[in-house]
């Protein structure tokens, strides 16, 4: 048997992964609606929308992608707490090179970092709406621009608490997984799973190439040594046959699953499968019953080549979330400090809605969600799928706006709504926010406030998108070095570091 360290990256992260349960819908939910929706999210249910008395005041001073508030004043999107695309941005930034615009997502670059939000004191979300001027280096900025942050946080568990877990680990043992240390790394890390698992929990092991094998039916964890060495049988060979590997994971989760336990497929990938299906939107069906049927999946993406859609997709549509670990180190610090290892569910189809008001707002753009976008119908339809949130988390929406000159008073209502995860009651929550909340000058707000600017336009500039050209790579560091130096969070300095990495490539 294989040495073992008590602390293995990707055994942090299953642990960790216990208690993750966060996915978002898809944009292709957008227009869904049902004859029994109930009406649109205009304030309290069946109230018309506010109209504005300030027709034919809107201007230049409209943001370029801005969408304009009195002809949509509503924003609404599926909430998310993946951080994948960041984890992988990283990891080949620092190796020198540049990452495909179409894996950079914003909003996973903004919810890596810590916001110190409140907690609610009960089940649910706790909202908080801030925001600030921005800095005097944005480009074309002008007096009357904001950027507002809308927090959601649910409430953490008690350490030690957490259901029994029936976990199916399925192993991509592929051609693809011979780069140096990178199987070794997922051996290493079940290891150390194995040893810290409860008695009462049963995994069960399969492993992926050219086809799927059962490496360990699922049994109870109380014989380790058996599971154990299951994990030594992990060998590299042959093809990679993803769809095999998952159809055959969610086989033996089905014929296993446990009534009161948390039930949960963990597919361990660099996601480039090249036999069987090798196009994600064949397997989502299955994926999507699965979940309805409470089995739940969790995507960790391994390797320096790594197929981010693919693993995206299967996440966000098997109620899941998807991370991309290079590093024993982040792991830890992921998985253990900031996020609760434990099982239960706070949030069901957790979703949320921002509606600007007219008289005060002239445009918004929300930065990122872009496949998570809903229509404002969808936010009171509970047939329309929102996200599933675990214990401990929290989601963050910036948006870029622009005021109405001498604006003040209410700005915007933020809501957040969410079914209980036992009987399925839904609930809504609502909170305004003031114009005086996002009056700040850049260099005074909150640090937190100031680290989704400089992460969320960094995302912008690596996308390539027609906003990277407000702002400079240089400043960005710069607010993130003087950040950094104002709080003891390790992830500034590991953010710099990404920042100034990609200053040699882009500038």
């Amino acid at each position: 048997m294989v040495s073992r360290k008590r602390l293995g990256v990707l055994a942090v992260v299953a642990v960790a992964a216990l208690g993750l349960s966060a996915c978002s819908a898809g944009s292709d939910n957008a227009e869904t609606g049902s004859a029994k929706a109930p009406q649109p999210g205009y304030g309290p249910p069946g109230t018309a929308a506010p109209q504005a008395d300030t027709a034919g005041e809107e201007s230049a001073a409209t943001g370029a992608g801005e969408r304009s508030v009195t002809d949509q004043p509503i924003s609404t999107f599926a909430v998310d707490v993946d951080t994948a695309s960041y984890g992988f941005a990283k990891r080949q930034l620092l190796d020198g090179r540049r990452p495909s615009p179409s894996t950079i997502r914003p909003e996973e670059f903004v919810n890596t970092f810590n916001q110190g939000y409140r907690q609610p004191t009960g089940n649910g979300f706790a909202i908080t709406a801030d925001g600030t001027r921005l800095p005097q280096t944005h480009r074309n900025a002008d007096d009357a621009a904001r950027l507002l942050r809308v927090g959601l946080q649910t409430q953490a568990e008690p350490a030690g608490e957490r259901r029994d877990a029936a976990l199916t680990i399925v192993v991509d043992v592929s051609g693809s997984m011979a780069e140096p240390g990178k199987l070794d790394l997922v051996r290493h890390g079940l290891h150390t799973l194995a040893d810290q698992l409860r008695t009462s929990d049963s995994v069960a092991l399969i492993a992926y190439s050219n086809e799927a094998e059962v490496l360990r039916p699922m049994t109870g964890v109380r014989d380790r040594d058996a599971l154990h060495s299951a994990i030594d049988r992990l060998r590299v060979a042959g093809s990679t046959n993803l769809e095999a590997g998952l159809r055959l994971g969610y086989d033996t989760a089905r014929k296993s699953f446990r009534n009161g336990a948390t039930n949960r497929v963990i597919l361990l990938s660099d996601g480039l499968p090249n036999v069987g299906t090798t196009d994600a939107a064949a397997l989502v069906r299955e994926v999507q019953e699965a979940a309805a049927k409470q089995i739940t999946l969790l995507g960790v993406g391994v390797g320096s080549d790594y197929g981010d859609r693919f693993m995206e997709q299967l996440a966000d549509k098997g109620d899941g979330y998807v991370v991309y670990v290079s590093e024993q180190e982040e792991a830890a610090r992921v998985f253990v400090q900031q996020l609760p290892a434990t099982l239960a569910i706070r949030a069901l189809d957790a979703k949320a809605q921002v509606e600007f008001d007219p008289k005060t707002v002239i445009s918004y753009r929300l930065i990122g969600y872009d496949n998570r976008a809903l229509s404002a119908s969808a936010f009171r339809n509970d047939k329309v799928d929102g996200g599933e949130v675990g214990p401990g988390h929290a989601v963050t929406a910036l948006y870029a706006l622009h005021l109405r000159p001498g604006a003040e008073g209410h700005l915007a209502d933020v809501r957040v709504r969410w079914q209980d995860p036992r009987t399925r009651e839904a609930s809504e929550q609502t909170q305004p926010v003031t114009v005086a909340a996002l009056d700040e000058q850049f260099a005074e707000a909150a640090v937190p406030v100031r680290v989704c600017y400089a992460a969320a336009y960094f995302a912008e500039v690596l996308r390539g998108s027609q906003f990277a050209q407000e702002v400079r790579l240089r400043d960005l560091l710069e607010i993130t070095s003087v950040a950094r130096r104002a709080t003891d969070d390790p992830r500034l300095a590991e953010l710099s570091e990404v920042i100034s990495a990609a200053v040699k490539l882009y500038d």
